[in-house]
């Protein structure tokens, strides 16, 4: 088999088999190594490691004696936002749901604002941001690759901040007293670049939910631009969104 995608043969394999298999009932059998050898034109190799990989991520199920079945993997990322009660961190959320959040700074520096984040900071493209680039995992898994914003003489420290562990958000309103009030929360749909689709262990050119999120204090001052791209295969954005005060009637 041909694939149209860069990477290793196996990660080609195991993402077309991957799509294959989302589009089939729970706990069908799937077709014996030799057919599946012969289909894709790989070695039983590659073969068992592209499998390999979708059983760890719960698409597939081996059974002793039996074969290998279809299995609909569990949610491993809701993302939950209440914006009238509080803006939370996706470390903090998934920690209350009982997860193993990994965490792995990739960047952390002072540059100048890009175009599009200076329009989102509101500030001019001359002026310094701390650029926050992390790799999270949930559950020894890739998740997805969080690029973070915020300007640097408003947050000045977080350039040498240990940000391996925890939420940015805890950090801003711990050491900054930062007054985190609203959230614009954006969805939308992207592929992943080659260097991503190594990092989260998936194809290049598959395609990636992307969250983008500013945060700005009760006056409206922006305080935080971030966006995320995360695997649709092991991710769910949920949001909760509440209407209090007097008067307050929800828009349907």
């Amino acid at each position: 088999m041909t694939s149209a995608v860069s990477g290793p043969k196996y990660l080609s394999v195991r993402e077309h088999l991957r799509r294959r298999v989302s589009a089939m009932p729970e706990q069908t059998l799937l077709p014996p190594e030799p057919v599946l050898c012969a289909e894709y034109g790989v070695s039983r190799i590659t073969l068992r490691r592209a499998v390999d990989g979708l059983v760890a991520d719960g698409h597939l199920v081996r059974e002793q004696g039996r074969g290998t079945f279809v299995k609909r993997p569990g949610i491993r990322h809701e993302y939950r936002e209440s914006f009238v009660h509080r803006i939370a961190g996706w470390s903090s959320v998934m920690t209350e749901q009982g997860a193993q959040v990994g965490t792995t700074v990739l960047t952390q520096r002072v540059v100048p604002a890009p175009v599009p984040v200076a329009a989102e900071l509101d500030i001019d493209v001359a002026d310094d941001v701390v650029e926050l680039v992390r790799l999270r995992s949930v559950d020894g898994l890739p998740n997805h690759v969080a690029h973070s914003f915020l300007p640097a003489g408003r947050f000045p420290g977080t350039v040498d901040a240990d940000l391996d562990d925890g939420s940015l958000y805890d950090l801003l309103r711990a050491r900054y007293d930062a007054d985190l009030a609203h959230a614009r929360i954006v969805v939308d749909v992207g592929t992943a670049t080659p260097e991503e689709a190594e990092q989260l262990h998936i194809v290049a050119g598959s395609p990636l939910l992307v969250v983008r999120t500013t945060v700005r204090d009760s006056t409206g001052r922006p305080l935080v631009h971030s966006f995320s791209r995360l695997r649709p295969d092991v991710s769910r954005v949920e949001f909760e969104v509440s209407v209090t005060g007097p008067g307050s009637n929800p828009v349907g």
